[in-house]
């Protein structure tokens, strides 16, 4: 499940540095000095969100071997019932042996019905925690990653920065035109990736999901 970037609330900011901007007067608008920057592309380059993505990616590899495991021992026991279903029913055998077997076949389906639950509150354990960690990852690294483009306004002397790649609740950009001569995605995504690991920035980190959906669990053929 790769970590991606979420633009959250950045509507009604940019909004606020618009209305400021405009309201200001003549004479203080030639202090207004404004970067833009794209956050999305910045999130997605920085070696730190590649990392996470591979965390992730390797946790959802480990529940999913988890669920295949499980899935095996529930489709072993559908078979089995079914063979105990078979065997109830066989005229050629005593009556004694058609009701053992199917005493037999009636716990298989309590046990197939334990399997079903095992497998149900694994998935959504292993989703819920697996989402949450992404969760705290990604907040986390965007807050590195304003405390550098913090420290880049306040260098380049800079009093607002707009983020070029903020869209609106109808998917459209809401910043509609820069000339891109004051943009400090390249500049930034270079500083901050100055550390990284050898290789981590062309690793295909964020290309699967973790715990994929299984085959639907076979619960119809129980109640013959």
């Amino acid at each position: 499940m790769a970590l991606r970037f979420i633009t959250k609330k950045a509507r009604g900011t940019l909004w606020i540095v618009l209305i400021a901007i405009v309201g200001v007067s003549s004479s203080s608008l030639a202090q207004v000095k404004i970067a833009t920057l794209n956050l999305k592309k910045v999130f997605d380059s920085y070696y730190k969100t590649k990392q996470a993505d591979a965390l992730l990616q390797d946790q959802g590899a480990d529940a999913d071997k988890v669920l295949k495991g499980w899935l095996d021992d529930y489709q072993k026991a559908n078979a089995e019932y079914k063979k105990l279903i078979e065997g109830a029913n066989d005229q050629a055998v005593s009556a004694d042996e058609r009701a053992k077997r199917k005493k037999a076949a009636e716990a298989k389906v309590v046990e197939i019905s334990s399997f079903e639950k095992s497998i149900n509150q694994f998935k959504k354990e292993a989703t819920t925690r697996i989402d949450e960690q992404k969760r705290r990852m990604r907040e986390k690294i965007l807050t590195e990653l304003r405390e550098k483009i913090n420290e880049k306004a306040i260098a380049g002397g800079y009093t607002h920065v707009l983020d070029t790649g903020a869209e609106g609740t109808t998917l459209t950009p809401i910043l509609l035109y820069t000339d891109g001569k004051n943009d400090l995605t390249e500049e930034l995504i270079a500083k901050i990736n100055e550390n990284a690991p050898p290789g981590i920035l062309n690793s295909g980190a964020g290309a699967t999901s973790p715990v994929t959906n299984p085959p639907e669990l076979d619960s119809g053929n129980k109640r013959n």
